[in-house]
């Protein structure tokens, strides 16, 4: 029961991620043909791989995280805030840097992620750059040899789906829905690669990305059955 779970124990997380190169020619002769192997099936027959491209930053192996945000409450007696922060900049630094945050203060048995989706795709992703940029996983992100309820990790799309696997419903869906105010109310995924490499905007990703961190607490909240979050509880660091 999540009502049971305790939410200063709960770090929300969301990232944001671009192709590794500002165009498709950018790439090297044997990185664009692996590209086309890679893409063949999501592209269908009309699409090209220099056209499609602009979907790189999905697959770890050819994107790359520009920013993590994350927040988690610290509730003490009757008083709630919600604290978040960002880590942007270089991705091996950002990768770095999110590490040590586990590390020193979300490592605990106790202790969870969360986000939405974040199973399917932040969590992967994040533990796969990892790799490619050779840092060491954090406890939290090696799932290696864990059983499915040994996995640290709470998704806000799966706790949706109630067991429904063929049903998905994006988080835009779900704070309408669940009446919390929408994080998409400036850009949008399919536009952050064009925010980050033609209008150098990192600023305002960050807040994008801030916003959809916020927007998981407040469906946490709502899944609960408790109050949402007001502008004074939200302390941004």
């Amino acid at each position: 029961m999540i009502e049971k779970v305790n939410l200063n124990n709960i770090l929300f997380l969301d990232i944001e991620t671009v192709p590794q190169e500002i165009s498709y020619l950018g790439m090297d002769e044997e990185t664009k043909q692996l590209w086309e192997n890679k893409t063949q099936y999501q592209r269908k027959d009309q699409v090209s791989p220099e056209d499609f491209y602009e979907r790189a930053g999905i697959w770890a192996e050819f994107g790359k995280i520009i920013t993590i945000s994350v927040g988690y409450f610290v509730n003490k007696a009757d008083i709630r805030n919600f604290r978040v922060t960002s880590f942007w900049g270089d991705e091996k630094k950002i990768l770095n840097d999110f590490s040590n945050l586990l590390n020193t203060h979300f490592n605990g048995a106790q202790h969870l992620l969360c986000g939405h989706n974040v199973k399917e795709f932040d969590i992967p992703y994040i533990a796969r750059r990892m790799i490619i940029n050779g840092l060491a996983l954090p406890s939290k992100l090696n799932l290696f040899g864990k059983k499915p309820w040994e996995v640290p990790h709470l998704d806000t799309l799966e706790l949706w789906k109630f067991g429904d696997y063929k049903h998905f419903t994006s988080l835009k869906l779900l704070t309408k829905v669940l009446g919390v105010p929408s994080p998409k109310d400036d850009i949008d995924g399919s536009e952050v690669a064009r925010v980050y490499y033609i209008e150098n905007d990192i600023d305002r990703i960050v807040t994008y990305c801030e916003k959809d961190v916020i927007a998981v607490a407040q469906v946490f909240l709502r899944l609960r059955r408790e109050d949402l979050l007001v502008e004074d509880e939200i302390i941004h660091i």
